[in-house]
């Protein structure tokens, strides 16, 4: 079996990687101007979509997953390149048109996600893929690691296309590609 699990911790590390680098790539080219400017109807900022995946891939590893505090809270506290935190829960919308960006300072904190992300996976054994979680308060129930690692796999590309939107509204390219 533990043939097995390396298989599956090189497959989600190699997904997290792709993931990254699709959004990094995404986000290469945005100006301040990009980044900032506030859509029409109830769409967000493409700023607030880039911060919000870096903050929740930063809580739910660092946080959530390992049980410790989130980098941003730590040796990245005031450094993350945003002009405040987000709120507690999912209701950011008031934050996300608001907030301001460094977007240099913001992908420096964002590759120190990335690496602690993959140093975590890489310490995964097939037992914490399959260990439970409480998210009773999310409204969701127990959940495995397993798939709390797959939530952050989908919210990086449901936000990253949203950002890819954002820029091609602008008449940016949107992905890399």
């Amino acid at each position: 079996m533990a043939a097995d699990n390396k298989g599956i911790i090189s497959f989600l590390r190699g997904q997290f990687q792709g993931a990254h680098e699709m959004l990094e790539g995404t986000v290469d080219d945005v100006t301040a101007e990009q980044a900032h400017w506030a859509p029409p109807g109830k769409a967000l900022p493409l700023a607030a979509h880039y911060a919000h995946i870096i903050i929740a891939e930063d809580a739910t590893v660092n946080g959530m997953l390992k049980g410790g505090p989130p980098l941003a809270a730590t040796t990245w506290a005031g450094k993350t390149g945003l002009s405040e935190m987000p709120p507690q829960g999912f209701d950011w919308a008031q934050w996300a048109k608001g907030v301001r960006v460094n977007l240099g300072e913001l992908r420096e904190y964002a590759r120190a996600v990335y690496e602690s992300t993959d140093g975590y996976l890489a310490s995964l054994s097939d037992d914490d893929l399959a260990r439970l979680l409480d998210l009773s308060a999310l409204g969701v129930g127990e959940k495995t690691f397993g798939w709390m690692l797959s939530i952050q796999l989908a919210n990086a590309g449901w936000h990253c296309g949203e950002i890819a939107c954002l820029k091609g509204l602008q008449g940016a390219k949107g992905y890399p590609m």
